[in-house]
């Protein structure tokens, strides 16, 4: 089955790359423009991680209202998306767990 075609599988991938991007701003983009000098990289990975971060969160409140999530588990999935690696331990913990109930 595609992930994509789900509103669940939609937010686990869009939460991955979210998480994905959060992480190359932290350790890559941040660096770069703090020690080296190339605020570039924190402008283009910042962007990105973004427009991420809100499909993140609209992702998050479609699959809520769909799946009729209990709140908390909803403020928790969008709490996580403030920490690193954070979509990745919402995607074991809350998403995949989930899916067998749904």
């Amino acid at each position: 089955m595609n992930l994509l075609t789900t509103s669940l599988g939609r937010l686990r991938v869009i939460g991955f790359l979210e998480g994905i991007s959060f992480l190359v701003l932290l350790g890559v983009a941040m660096p770069l423009k703090y020690y080296w000098g190339e605020p570039q990289a924190v402008r283009v990975v910042g962007m990105a991680h973004g427009v991420l971060f809100l499909a993140y969160l609209a992702a998050a409140l479609q699959v809520w209202l769909e799946h009729e999530w209990p709140w908390q588990r909803a403020a928790l999935v969008i709490a996580a998306s403030l920490v690193p690696f954070g979509t990745f331990y919402a995607d074991v913990k809350w998403m995949r767990t989930s899916r067998e109930g749904v």
